[in-house]
């Protein structure tokens, strides 16, 4: 069968494109996978920590790969329709408009929270961050973050988080998330564990570009985070 292998981040720059056209035998699995991958790019090594996942869900080594199946190989994770809660965008975000997002006439308390572009980082000047994501999959994540605040705080009304991607500057917001009740007992913790939530399973990656070069931001991986295979 042939599977076809959707890059991002500093695979898709190993590799020089977006895509990688992949030749299986029939029940093979992603370890199957990832094997070809090394012999096409010996210089990879071994060790290299990334999300594997199957048609937008993520998977470890053992998963089997189908004809038709949507691959997506990635590191860890570093404009909307009317009402549209949970989207990434390549527009400046405004703090007013996700806010709005969540008003209605029984909310008490929003609590908004903004991630902005540090431009100093201990001995780290940052000129600006570019942003990129595996889109589709991403919103379905916000989505998803967004019923597991619901789920663990009932007396959350709305959510609302939106992400920029392409290139974001010093002191603008690169995330915003936006969490309405009716009081606002519990709402600054469901904001926090949103944000902590998106650091884990969203597949954003940020790189930082400063006058001495540029590199890859890896995101945090601890047992809360989706399987890690190594390339």
């Amino acid at each position: 069968m042939n599977v076809r292998v959707r890059l991002f981040a500093s695979l898709r720059e190993i590799f020089k494109s977006p895509y990688l056209e992949v030749e299986l035998p029939d029940g093979a699995t992603v370890a199957d996978l990832v094997e070809v991958i090394r012999e096409e790019a010996p210089h990879l090594g071994r060790g290299g920590r990334f999300h594997v996942t199957i048609n937008k869900e993520f998977v470890d080594m053992d998963a089997k790969l189908h004809d038709g199946d949507e691959v997506a190989i990635f590191p860890p994770v570093g404009g909307g329709q009317a009402r549209k809660k949970f989207w990434l965008t390549t527009d400046p975000l405004s703090l007013d408009e996700v806010a709005a997002l969540v008003s209605a006439p029984e909310v008490g308390g929003i609590v908004l929270f903004s991630g902005t572009v540090r431009g100093v980082t201990g001995d780290i000047h940052t000129d600006h961050l570019e942003y990129e994501a595996y889109v589709e999959m991403a919103e379905a994540k916000l989505a998803e973050i967004g019923n597991e605040v619901r789920e663990k705080w009932p007396q959350v009304l709305d959510i609302a988080i939106v992400h920029r991607i392409g290139r974001v500057d010093v002191t603008e917001s690169s995330v915003i998330v936006a969490v309405a009740a009716a009081h606002r007992e519990g709402i600054f913790d469901a904001c926090a564990y949103a944000i902590d939530r998106l650091k884990h399973i969203a597949p954003i990656w940020k790189k930082e570009v400063t006058p001495d070069g540029d590199f890859w931001v890896e995101g945090p991986v601890d047992e809360t985070s989706p399987p890690i295979v190594e390339v």
